[in-house]
């Protein structure tokens, strides 16, 4: 098999062709983390104010603007992955984003985040952990359907 070129990656990326159930789940996520970065990023003013932090001073609305850069990084890979069906990518997504709700109760119980944001991080991440989950027993099952011989 050889490597395909940027352009037919590009393209694939477009079209998404193929794209499974939990891929698509991942692709989703990927959207609402993107759009939580551009949010941190343009407007942290308001990102703090919904999450009920203080006012920010100008170098914590930077550092905000930072995470929010990170963020939108980290929602591009994720779009991107979910898009090209990425399955060990939609895998690793199942190792790491239940740990995401133990690390904000850890930060949150040793005061290192405030409540809100610990909450805001822990449900979208375990909920859209649960959603790519169910996908992807259900594609799971639906392949074992369809590779069954009927006699």
């Amino acid at each position: 098999m050889s490597t395909p070129s940027f352009g037919e990656m590009f393209g694939r990326l477009i079209r998404a062709e193929g794209q499974g159930r939990a891929a698509k789940t991942v692709e989703v996520f990927g959207w609402i983390i993107l759009v939580q970065g551009a949010l941190m990023l343009f407007v942290p003013s308001l990102v703090a104010s919904l999450l009920a932090l203080p006012a920010l001073v100008e170098q914590a609305a930077n550092y905000l603007r930072l995470a929010g850069l990170l963020v939108g990084g980290i929602g591009m890979i994720y779009v991107v992955s979910g898009r090209l069906n990425a399955e060990g990518f939609v895998f690793a997504s199942l190792l790491d984003r239940p740990l995401v709700p133990v690390i904000m109760a850890v930060m949150w119980w040793q005061g290192l985040i405030p409540g809100p944001l610990a909450l805001a991080f822990a449900v979208s991440d375990f909920g859209s952990f649960l959603w790519t989950l169910t996908a992807w027993r259900a594609q799971q099952r639906h392949d074992r359907a369809v590779s069954i011989p009927v006699a």
